[in-house]
């Protein structure tokens, strides 16, 4: 009895259909993803075991380096523009739509406020170099009218409706009078819960 041959068939498969699908997932995460704005100034943050994450977005930052300079970040450019404005109408200065726009690009700021229209009129390179001498916002717990931190911290719970996550990032090696301040600073305006930032460490077996 002859052999029955069964017919080849061919293993091709079109793959034009899942490649359109492939570079059209790809055009759309370039398009929709948003970066996150490069930070003024790099701390080394303390280590713990902690696995609490912080929230995406309404996130108050203050950020202490080892100088004791305090740097003020606010998650959400309409956030920080609706800041910019209360904080303009509460001290009575004046931001073009310009300034305005540039601030809302920046992820945070370590300048006075005398000196925020400047900084805002620098490009990239000028203010990385200007980061690098920067006074820090002011903060004297025992002088309001110096005490700008607390003027960004009022007006950022106000544009959050007082839901933002309040999270301090202190550098390892900086000064305990000044995280000492930033503490009586929040505690003023009734802030009791807020988080500090560490780097991940692993737990004790």
């Amino acid at each position: 009895m002859g052999k029955v041959k069964v017919p080849r068939k061919s293993t091709y498969v079109d793959m034009t259909a899942m490649t359109d699908v492939a570079f059209l997932l790809l055009t759309f995460f370039m398009l929709a993803t948003q970066f996150k704005p490069e930070e003024a100034v790099i701390v080394d943050t303390p280590s713990s075991t902690s696995e609490i994450k912080l929230p995406e977005s309404k996130v108050i930052q203050i950020t202490l380096d080892k100088n004791g300079r305090i740097f003020f970040g606010l998650e959400g450019i309409e956030f920080r523009k609706a800041l910019l404005d209360n904080i303009a109408s509460k001290r009575q200065i004046t931001f073009t739509p310009q300034e305005k726009e540039e601030f809302g690009q920046l992820a945070n700021f370590g300048t006075p406020l005398n000196e925020l229209k400047s900084y805002l009129a620098m490009n990239k390179d000028q203010r990385k170099a200007y980061n690098e001498q920067a006074k820090g916002v002011p903060c004297d717990s025992t002088q309001n009218a110096t005490n700008e931190l607390k003027d960004w911290l009022i007006e950022a719970r106000r544009v959050t409706n007082s839901t933002a996550v309040i999270a301090i990032k202190g550098d390892r090696d900086a000064n305990y009078p000044v995280v000492k301040n930033i503490i009586s600073t929040l505690q003023a305006q009734k802030a009791n819960r807020f988080n500090f930032i560490t780097n991940m460490e692993q737990a004790p077996q």
